[in-house]
């Protein structure tokens, strides 16, 4: 039995691991690498892997970073089930249709470029028939029921407080007469985040894939960051400048709203207009809605008291280009939510380009920037940064707001891990750059005696 990564190992995107038996062969997740362009170059199919001989694939979540490269999966061969709960069934959907309308976008633009200068035209990764086609694949699954996928492998499904649909995954595998239990936690989200219920223990595991995206350290608490925002947010008030605020079109997005609504309701700023410039955002909200069955108890109760439609009366969709470029035009304090959420592409780079040297606007970074992204930059305080191949020079406020990351900190991770660790199993670090899961091992095996694995990029777990 073997489990070979093929992304988020040393790193944070591309989560994708293959897992074979000698009666099955899978994979959990397939994502996209995102960030510098060495990582990119990553989005393809391994050179180790045969899509056509997969039997399934598991999807943990419907984030980019891991469900963007599951097109090719198919494109190459893959022709089974894509296994995932109703809500990342829908996510993902979403998510691969706007990527591939970004990558169409981008690479026309570039192409452009190429065919000026002589240079050959590159290929688009996958379209949006590769995506459809990909869409027909999906299987639902439900939460806590373990049922068996197919000969020799049966999977239970849990909450990982990550985003709407999330899970972590208990898979038991029947090998040479011997049943192994194998967890993959996926994305761990904080106890306490908004809107969704917090990640559920696991007991039992002989191998975990645990990540370690802030395994170094704690995110503020949540009550310290909403101080800073209220305290950020009245400052730009009073400055009646433009809020941008990059933001992930799924999950982030839906928490900065529900967020400011609730300021709006405390009156500790007077409402203001909140436009969600993103199709993708404004159709990921409408999922949410889908789902109501997955509110944390708070959401619950503001849903069926009907408050919750009432905070959100102020925010408006701003669904076309045009739409997206008046708001450029539009005078006095407003909150522009676009994506993407690490400032790489998307409907933020034209705000940002707009408004990076205005000093009356604000920026709220809002989640985790991979390295060599522009959020990284802004994030690192550059001075100039380079927006469609010219330099602005930053001069509107930037704030970090850690406290509203949708990624455990240290101590809900060790939390999780605390649930399972007296099985003793096996423990394997992933989607965690060195400086979050280096920390992280070192109090597991100090505190647990278990010495956790650093994978890197192509190697193989032996069970």
């Amino acid at each position: 039995m073997k489990i070979t990564l093929y992304g988020a190992a040393g790193d944070v995107t591309g989560s994708a691991y293959h897992v074979q038996t000698d009666r099955a062969q899978f994979m959990v997740d397939f994502g996209m690498f995102q960030g510098v362009p060495e990582a990119e170059a990553r989005n393809c199919v391994p050179e180790g892997l045969n899509p056509g001989a997969l039997d399934a694939v598991l999807l943990t979540h419907g984030h980019l970073d891991h469900v963007g490269r599951m097109p090719l999966l198919v494109k190459n061969g893959f022709r089974g089930p894509i296994f995932a709960t109703p809500a990342t069934i829908e996510m993902a959907s979403l998510i691969l249709r706007d990527s591939a309308k970004v990558q169409a976008q981008d690479l026309e633009r570039t192409n452009r470029k190429r065919e000026r200068s002589g240079k050959p035209l590159l290929p688009v990764m996958y379209n949006h028939q590769d995506v459809e086609e990909t869409i027909g694949h999906f299987k639902p699954i439900t939460y806590n029921d373990e049922g068996q996928l197919f000969d020799g492998v049966k999977v239970r499904a849990v909450e990982a407080g990550h985003m709407l649909g999330s899970v972590s995954f208990q898979v038991f595998l029947e090998d040479g007469g011997k049943e192994k239990t194998v967890v993959f936690s996926g994305d761990l989200g904080p106890a306490g985040l908004p809107v969704l219920k917090d990640a559920q223990c696991l007991h039992r595991a002989d191998l975990v894939f645990m990540e370690s995206t802030y395994g170094n350290r704690d995110h503020r608490s949540l009550e310290e960051t909403l101080e800073e925002a209220k305290d950020i947010i009245v400052q730009a008030v009073e400055r009646k400048g433009k809020i941008l605020v990059p933001a992930f079109a799924v999950g982030r997005t839906q928490q900065i709203m529900y967020h400011v609504a609730a300021m709006f309701r405390n009156k500790i700023v007077e409402p203001f207009p909140i436009y969600i410039d993103s199709p993708m955002a404004i159709e990921a909200t409408k999922i949410y809605t889908h789902h109501p069955d997955l509110f944390d108890e708070e959401a619950s109760k503001l849903k069926e008291s009907g408050q919750l439609a009432v905070n959100l009366k102020d925010v408006k969709p701003s669904q076309t280009a045009d739409d997206s470029k008046a708001l450029n035009k539009m005078p006095g304090t407003m909150m522009i939510i676009a994506g993407s959420g690490m400032c790489h592409a998307g409907r933020i780079l034209h705000h940002l380009r707009n408004h990076l040297s205005d000093p009356t606007a604000t920026v709220i970074i809002v989640g985790y920037q991979a390295y060599g992204t522009l959020g990284r930059r802004l994030v690192e305080r550059e001075e100039k940064v380079k927006i469609f191949g010219e330099w602005h020079e930053v001069k509107a406020s930037v704030h970090s707001l850690g406290g509203f990351s949708a990624h455990a900190g240290q101590t809900d991770l060790l939390k999780w891990f605390e649930c399972v660790a007296p099985a003793k199993p096996r423990v394997v670090l992933t989607h965690g750059e060195a400086k979050g899961r280096v920390p992280l091992a070192k109090i597991i095996e100090e505190r647990y005696g278990l010495k956790p694995e650093l994978p890197e990029y192509g190697d193989v777990i032996e069970l």
